[in-house]
């Protein structure tokens, strides 16, 4: 006899975006439709065919020794983390009780390209002590777990751009499993630096839009050219619903279910029938005890790239059939670019805020549905739904899919 999993609700919610400092900045933008897409103004930027990012819109506020000391994605990810934790209601929770999971698809590189500046330019001597513990790709979820205490385990998954999204199921899996009764968990990324928009340039995956920054991201459009590059961070705290219940906490959501899977196809490119993505839906939905049915909404992957949209269309259809005619759909990266390992982390919150005020935010710039997408995709207005399941999915390059179930 299979013993049902313990419940794992949502507490507590911290973002910093593009479209704002913290969650209820973010929220307000998404709903207001803007975008937090601009030209950068660095020298550097004219020698790339690419001018254009989605920075964050608030510099992280930390003290002098912390901004020394922590990558930017270290920083990002520890105010989103803070914000998350006051929302709680700061829980009181044995440290061994206690679990970090942040994810970070690329890690320190603005430390490890600018200190290799440093080693070339000044020499050995002029090299940070610090250097390491910032580079590492698994600083961010060390720098949260200190912070927290967090003795339960602090684990950092790496999977691109699903990495935020799999620290969320993995935190999920430690509190069914009696590992932990509670988890703070998301994703981060900070990456806006020539190289890596250099060779995401290379490889044709960004839009050229340099004239028009905030109508360049446009996923499921015809006319979509690439994603932006985007910063930020998500983090949720997490709780076993019999941890929450005995301390009084305020619920938002539960997380019912995650679902992973590989392509095994290709390093960059997506399976074309979106076969690999649609069997981590269908496992997100067996991991929360949910069918097709009940679902209401999906904040899709939607990144803006001609291939990749096409591929997640025919992964929803493959997983949902028709349910899927029901399902309202939106992408949220038309408004915030692409976050990279952070992005699912931040469509999670999101994904519990459309729960929390039943409100789909629109997707931005969508002029004319390409042919080939077969969804219902909100646009230009936010719609209303009813109370139900919600899906978020993320997906990276290595073939990495992961979906999230929420419900209220």
């Amino acid at each position: 006899m299979t013993a049902t999993p313990r419940q794992v609700v949502v507490t507590g919610l911290g973002a910093t975006t593009p479209l704002g400092g913290d969650v209820a900045s973010t929220w307000e933008g998404l709903l207001a439709g803007r975008s937090g897409v601009r030209r950068l103004t660095d020298e550097w930027v004219e020698q790339l065919p690419v001018h254009i990012a989605a920075p964050v819109a608030v510099e992280p506020p930390l003290e002098r020794l912390e901004a020394r000391t922590l990558d930017r994605v270290q920083q990002l990810a520890l105010v989103a983390a803070r914000e998350a934790w006051a929302d709680a209601g700061t829980p009181e929770v044995d440290p061994e009780r206690l679990a970090a999971v942040v994810g970070s698809g690329i890690g320190g590189v603005l430390t490890l390209l600018n200190q290799y500046d440093v080693l070339r330019e000044r020499g050995p001597r002029r090299v940070s002590p610090h250097v390491v513990p910032m580079l590492m790709p698994n600083g961010p979820a060390a720098t949260v777990g200190l912070a927290f205490t967090a003795r339960a385990g602090v684990h950092a998954p790496v999977s691109a751009c699903a990495s935020g999204a799999e620290a969320i199921g993995y935190a999920l899996d430690m509190i069914r499993a009696g590992r932990a009764d509670v988890a703070i968990t998301g994703g981060s990324e900070a990456a806006i630096h020539p190289l890596p928009l250099a060779g995401f340039a290379q490889m044709q995956a960004l839009s050229r839009r340099n004239d028009a920054p905030q109508a360049a991201s446009r996923p499921f459009d015809k006319g979509r050219d690439g994603f932006i590059l985007g910063e930020g961070a998500g983090a949720l705290v997490l709780e076993s619903a019999e941890h929450a219940a005995a301390r009084g906490a305020r619920v938002y959501a539960t997380l019912a279910g995650s679902g992973t899977s590989a392509d095994a196809y290709h390093v960059t490119a997506p399976e074309p029938s979106g076969a690999g993505a649609a069997r981590a839906v269908r496992a997100a939905l067996r991991s929360g005890g949910l069918t097709a049915s009940d679902l209401v909404h999906i904040n899709a992957h939607g990144t803006s790239t001609p291939i990749g949209d096409v591929a997640e269309a025919h992964a929803l259809r493959a997983a949902l059939g028709d349910a899927l005619d029901r399902v309202a759909v939106t992408s949220t990266k038309s408004m915030t670019g692409h976050l990279l390992g952070a992005a699912g982390a931040v469509e999670a919150v999101i994904a519990v805020l459309t729960l929390r005020d039943k409100i789909v935010p629109a997707t931005r710039n969508l002029d004319a549905l390409d042919d080939e997408i077969d969804l219902d995709v909100v646009s230009i207005d936010n719609r209303s739904i009813l109370a139900g399941a919600v899906l978020s999915n993320s997906f990276g390059f290595g073939g990495h899919d992961v979906c999230l179930a929420f419900t209220p």
